[in-house]
């Protein structure tokens, strides 16, 4: 069987993201034939060692340096409210880069936030389920 495709992801997420983004990659490790590599900073591996200083221009200036290298950006919208102005400088980011995003709505919720639906289309915007995330990925990214 021939490799198959890395696909380049950034996921949207916030250190104190619960177990969303821990259950999304999980989620994608387990995909049937889909291999990707993962540029967003796992709370295993920060963007900055601890101890060091952080400003809001370091940290947005990591994020961007992420988020270049990926091919679409990933947000779990029920963690928009709690976390926007990271999660929006993300996707403002990404919209700059001309970067695809996929919006995923949690299970059990039926809305997402404006800030995300207005710059998201519908038919990026999936439920929590495997094979509609896998299939957008490989739809949006060429």
């Amino acid at each position: 069987m021939p490799k198959l495709y890395d696909y380049r992801l950034f996921i949207s997420h916030a250190w104190k993201y619960g177990d969303s983004y821990k259950r999304l990659t999980d989620l994608l490790d387990k995909a049937s034939n889909f291999e990707y590599y993962n540029f967003s900073a796992p709370k295993e591996k920060p963007l900055f060692p601890q101890g060091t200083p952080l400003t809001n221009k370091k940290i947005a200036e990591a994020i961007t340096n992420k988020i270049a290298p990926s091919q679409i950006t990933i947000v779990i919208s029920g963690m928009y409210v709690a976390y926007k102005d990271w999660i929006q400088y993300e996707i403002n980011e990404s919209v700059r880069m001309g970067k695809p995003i996929l919006a995923i709505i949690p299970w059990g919720n039926k809305n997402i936030p404006k800030a995300i639906s207005d710059v998201v289309p519908i038919e990026n915007i999936v439920g929590w389920n495997t094979n509609s995330i896998v299939s957008a990925i490989r739809r949006l990214v060429p």
